[in-house]
């Protein structure tokens, strides 16, 4: 028995030794590259990481990967030093040094995607699953062990300048104050929770040159006594919507929920259910997008790369208006002035209404999307099926942005106006990522 187990063994080896390595099969597919995406989309999920938090996790690990491709092919791609606000420098690989730099894209994506905001090891098990690939499939020892610890050093670079964006500061500033004020937000139903990251329009932006570039204008002026103020048909306009909503509406609202911790409240029962937050949503359609084009390896790491830093810059930009104008949510004012018992169909998340995140974000990724990918590119996205909700077609990535502007009208929880604006700024902070930044050659 330990003979036939033994030479077995030796089959199994001899069979090995023979077989050509097909190691770039593996970690030059695009889908490679996606599907490691998708598991810190998962880890950030599973952290109950909140939007803008989230969009610096894409951003860094985004960068990380890009800066290795940039790195391995000069000719085609330019490094982003020099170009994102306080990035001056990033490690460079040895001269004729053998790296595969596919495979040390990946690994430098998940070192900063895990480390960025949380602890080390939560991606531990994946890239040690990578590691075992390569030596699996025929990476040469020397090349495997070059281009690991290539990832490392510019996993360390892009960590280096990350501390400088002013996150950990936040991280002790003082809480948003609720006031006596029926204008201005206060914590909404089922949970009642205090405002996320009322702070976040400190942080360093990436291509704008601060949160106050693109300054929005003020909301409607509120006014719930004069039937014809704008700010009157704003409260009726949603309630009556809300009211009335049929079934593509309904289903275009729950599509673009993108909840990260929506509370379920049950008698006494209460309970979490988890989505992927509306960046991560965008970051699936990346990896769709790549897909249904066809992207090479290279076009999908910078597509990801792009689309992350519009969303990074988006939210900023989004977060200082919000927390400069601190306007109540719709469900505020409809309780108190006109129906107790009212509820917008989709649960109020905790921060003020004006502007829109979600839709300030995906105008901005649908720019850079379509710089990369073109426009009119009909795609079915797939991102909300895992979570029970059917798929829809876009016949491009502005047409998903439009839509996404809506679901929140929908949704109950941002007034028209709201959305409409935030939809045209959003448009404008991709615009000037696409515009200024000098990604491929």
């Amino acid at each position: 028995m330990r003979r036939c187990l033994f030479l077995t063994l030796i089959s199994v080896m001899l069979f090995a030794s023979c077989k050509k390595p097909d190691y770039k099969n593996i970690f030059h597919d695009p889908g490679l590259y996606s599907r490691t995406v998708y598991e810190l989309n998962s880890v950030v999920m599973g952290n109950n990481f909140s939007p803008p938090v989230a969009s610096r996790n894409y951003a860094y690990a985004s960068i990380a990967g890009y800066e290795v491709i940039a790195a391995g092919y000069p000719d085609k791609y330019q490094s982003l030093v020099g170009q994102l606000n306080g990035f001056k420098k990033v490690a460079k690989p040895a001269a004729n040094e053998g790296i595969d730099y596919e495979y040390a894209a990946l690994l430098a994506f998940c070192k900063v995607g895990e480390a960025v905001t949380f602890p080390e090891g939560s991606l531990k098990l994946y890239t040690d699953s990578l590691h075992q690939l390569a030596v699996t499939h025929g990476m040469p020892d020397e090349m495997i062990s070059n281009s690991e610890k290539y990832a490392k050093a510019v996993a360390l670079s892009i960590m280096a300048w990350s501390k400088g964006d002013h996150y950990l500061a936040t991280r002790s500033a003082p809480k948003f104050s609720i006031k006596d004020s029926i204008w201005r937000w206060v914590p909404t139903p089922p949970g009642y929770f205090e405002a996320v990251e009322p702070h976040w329009g400190e942080i360093r932006t990436m291509v704008m040159r601060d949160a106050k570039q693109y300054s929005v204008p003020p909301p409607p002026v509120f006014d719930i006594k004069d039937k014809n103020s704008k700010y009157f048909k704003e409260v009726m306009y949603i309630k009556n919507t809300v009211d009335s909503l049929n079934a593509e509406q309904t289903h275009i609202a729950d599509f673009w929920d993108d909840n990260p911790q929506k509370l379920n409240v049950a008698g006494h029962v209460m309970f979490v259910t988890k989505k992927f937050s509306p960046p991560g949503h965008w970051m699936s359609v990346v990896g769709i997008g790549a897909e249904k084009t066809k992207a090479d390896y290279s076009t999908t790491v910078c597509a990801y790369a792009k689309t992350a830093i519009a969303l990074f810059d988006g939210f900023i930009e989004s977060w200082a208006a919000k927390f400069k104008y601190k306007t109540v949510r719709p469900e505020t004012i409809i309780d108190k002035y006109f129906d107790p018992n009212w509820r917008p169909h989709l649960q109020t998340p905790p921060f003020p209404e004006y502007t829109c995140g979600h839709c300030t974000i995906s105008a901005a990724a649908a720019e850079a999307l379509t710089s990369i990918f073109g426009d009119n590119v009909a795609y079915t996205d797939t991102s909300e099926l895992v979570f029970g909700i059917k798929n829809r077609s876009f016949k491009s990535f502005k047409d998903a942005a439009n839509e996404t502007a809506l679901s929140r009208f929908y949704g109950g929880i941002h007034f028209h106006n709201s959305c409409v604006v935030s939809h045209e700024f959003g448009t404008v902070v991709g615009d000037s990522v696409v515009k200024k930044l000098v990604m491929k050659k």
